[in-house]
C-alpha cells in the first residue's frame, strides 16, 4: 500500500504539470513504476517512485547529447596521428608568420611610397602602424567567432578577405586607398593570431602542448624580422612597390588554399555539432544535439562577453595590468626597431634598403636560439615540477623562470645597441645586439604567456584577448615616434631611455614570483593552488 500511495502521489504531481503543458499526455501507474507517455515524444520515460522527475530529464538530456565515442574516438583531434598534428602545428605557425610578415614588409619600400603619393614620413609609417592597429580589433572578433563556428571557417573567411585587401593595395591609386586597405588587411590578418593558438590547444595534451607552443611562439617574431628583407630587396632590384603587395597577395592566397584543402576543423564543440547533424540524418531523430547547439545565450550577453569581459578582467587584476604593460612595451619595441635600425644602419653605415633588411636576421636567430634553450632546458625542468606537484597543478609562478633571464637580457641589448651605434664602430657590433634582444623577447613572452594561462585558467581567453589588444596598440604606436626620438635624442640616448624603461619593468616577473600566490588569493579571477 505504501508504494501504491507513493505512486499516486507521483501521478498527481505529474497531472498538475500536465495542466500547464501544451502537449497532451497520459499517465499509467502500478505498484512499482509510473510510466508517463508524451504523445509528442518518440520515447517513453519510466520514472521510479523514489526517483525525482528532474533526474530523468537530465538523463534523457545526456542520452541524446553528442560527445566523443569513448577516449579513442578517431574524430577527436587529440587522437590524430602525431605526424598530422605536427603538420597542423607548423601550418598554424605559417599562417601567423604570413600575417606578421605582411605587417613589416612595407618597411623596405617606404621610399617609393613617399615618392609616388607624396607622403609625409608619418603617413609612410602608418602603412605599418595601421596594419598592426588592425590586430587590436581582430582578436575581439575572430576569437569568439571561432568558438561559435569553428577554427576553419574563421580562418577561411579571414584569409580570403585579407588576400583581397592585399590585392587592393597592389592596385591602389592614392594614399587613402593604401592606408585604408592596410588597416582592414590587418584586421582580417589577425584571424590566425587568435585561432591558431586555439588549434594548438585543440590537438595537443598538456604534456606536448608546451613544446608545440614554443615553436608556435617563434612565428609572431620571425615574420616582422623577415618582412623588411623581402621589401628591401624588391626595392633594390628596381621593381615597383606594387610587386611587394603582389607577393603578399600570392602568399596569402596560397595560405587560403592550404587552409581549404589541408586543415580540418579541430574545435571539439563544432566537431560534436557536425556529428550531431550526421546522427539526425541517419536516425531521423531530432533529439540528437551537441552542447553548442543547446546554448541559448542572448546576443547582448554574447556581445558583452566578447567586448567587455576582457577589459573587466584586465582592470580588476593588478598583476595582469603589470604583465600586460611589460609585454606591450616589449612588443612595441620590436616594431620600433623598423624605424630605429634605418637611422643607425641605413643612414649611419650607408646600407641600401636590402642590406638594411638583413640586419634584422640576428633578431630572428636569437628567437630560434631561445626556443631551442626552452625546449632543452626550461621545459624539462617544468616537467619535473609536474611530477613533484602531481596530482595538483604546478603553481603558475614556476612558469616565470625564463623571464628571469629575458628581462636582464633585454636591458643589456638596448644599452649594447645604443652605445655601439657610432658610425665609426663596425656595424656587426650593434647588429649582434639583435641576437640578445631576440633571445630575451622570446624568453619573456613564452614565460608570461604561460603564466597568464595558468594563473587565470577559466578566464584565460579573456585575459589574453585584453593583453593582445593593448599589446597591438603599443606595436602600432611605437613606430610613429621612433624616428623622431632616434634623430632628436640620437641613437645612444634614445636606446638608453628604452633600456631604463626596460630596467623599470624588468622586476615584474621577480615580484610575481615572490608575491604572486598572495595576489592570487585576493583575486576574483585567479584560482589558488594551496
Amino acid at each position: 500500500m505504501e508504494s501504491s500511495s507513493t505512486s499516486t502521489h507521483h501521478v498527481n504531481d505529474l497531472e498538475k504539470q500536465q495542466d500547464s503543458a501544451s502537449t497532451p499526455r497520459m499517465s499509467i501507474a502500478d505498484d512499482n513504476t509510473m510510466v508517463h507517455v508524451d504523445s509528442g515524444d518518440a520515447l517513453d520515460q519510466v520514472v521510479s517512485p523514489d526517483e525525482p522527475r528532474e533526474e530523468t530529464e537530465k538523463d534523457l538530456h545526456s542520452m541524446y547529447l553528442v560527445k566523443w565515442d569513448g577516449p579513442n574516438d578517431p574524430e577527436n583531434p587529440k587522437n590524430w596521428s602525431k605526424l598530422k598534428r605536427w603538420y597542423l602545428t607548423m601550418a598554424s605557425g605559417l599562417l601567423v608568420l604570413n600575417a606578421t610578415f605582411s605587417s613589416s614588409a612595407p618597411a623596405g619600400i617606404l621610399g617609393q611610397l613617399v615618392q609616388e603619393f607624396q607622403l609625409s614620413h608619418i603617413e609612410a609609417v602608418l602603412t605599418i602602424s595601421l596594419f598592426v592597429a588592425g590586430y587590436c580589433i581582430g582578436p575581439l572578433l575572430w576569437g569568439p567567432l571561432s568558438e561559435q563556428y569553428g577554427r576553419k571557417p574563421v580562418l577561411l573567411i579571414g584569409f580570403f578577405v585579407y588576400t583581397l585587401f592585399q590585392m587592393g593595395n597592389a592596385l591602389a591609386q592614392n594614399k587613402e586607398t593604401v592606408l585604408v586597405m592596410r588597416f582592414l588587411g590587418g584586421t582580417f590578418a589577425a584571424s590566425p593570431l587568435t585561432t591558431s593558438g586555439g588549434i594548438i590547444a585543440d590537438i595537443w595534451d598538456a604534456d606536448i602542448r608546451g613544446k608545440a607552443l614554443a615553436f608556435f611562439t617563434l612565428a609572431p617574431f620571425a615574420g616582422p624580422a623577415i618582412g623588411p628583407i623581402v621589401g628591401g630587396y624588391i626595392n633594390v632590384g628596381g621593381a615597383s612597390w606594387r610587386w611587394l603587395f603582389w607577393v603578399l597577395t600570392i602568399f596569402a592566397g596560397l595560405c587560403f588554399f592550404l587552409i581549404l584543402f589541408t586543415m580540418p576543423e579541430t574545435f571539439a564543440p563544432v566537431i560534436h555539432r557536425q556529428k550531431a547533424i550526421r546522427k539526425r540524418k541517419q536516425t531521423g531523430d531530432d533529439k540528437w544535439q551537441a552542447e553548442i547547439e543547446r546554448e541559448n545565450v542572448h546576443w547582448k550577453k554574447r556581445l558583452e562577453r566578447v567586448l567587455a569581459r576582457p577589459f573587466r578582467v584586465l582592470f580588476r587584476e593588478p598583476m595582469l595590468i603589470a604583465l600586460t604593460l611589460y609585454m606591450s612595451f616589449v612588443y612595441g619595441c620590436i616594431y620600433l626597431l623598423f624605424e630605429a635600425y634605418p637611422v643607425v644602419f641605413t643612414e649611419g653605415h650607408h646600407l641600401n634598403s636590402g642590406e638594411s633588411g638583413l640586419v634584422f636576421l640576428p633578431l630572428f636567430f636569437g628567437g630560434v636560439f631561445a626556443v631551442a634553450i626552452y625546449l632543452l632546458y626550461f621545459n624539462p625542468r617544468y616537467e619535473r615540477q609536474m611530477e613533484i606537484y602531481k596530482p595538483k597543478m604546478v603553481p603558475p609562478e614556476k612558469r616565470l623562470e625564463p623571464a628571469f633571464y629575458g628581462g636582464p637580457g633585454l636591458i643589456v641589448a638596448f644599452f649594447w645597441f645604443g652605445w655601439t651605434s657610432f658610425p665609426s664602430i663596425s656595424l656587426w657590433v650593434p647588429m649582434m645586439s639583435g641576437f640578445v634582444m631576440g633571445t630575451s623577447v622570446i624568453f619573456i613572452f613564452l614565460s608570461l604567456f604561460n603564466y597568464i594561462i595558468d594563473a587565470y585558467l577559466m578566464v584565460a581567453a579573456s585575459a589574453l584577448a585584453a593583453n593582445t589588444v593593448v599589446r597591438s596598440a603599443f606595436g602600432a604606436g611605437f613606430p610613429l615616434f621612433a624616428t623622431q626620438m632616434y634623430v632628436k635624442l640620437n641613437p645612444r640616448w634614445a636606446s638608453t631611455l628604452l633600456g631604463f624603461i626596460a630596467l623599470l619593468l624588468g622586476p615584474i616577473p621577480f615580484v610575481l614570483a615572490k608575491f604572486g600566490p598572495r595576489l592570487r588569493r585576493s583575486s576574483r579571477y585567479a584560482p589558488t593552488f594551496d
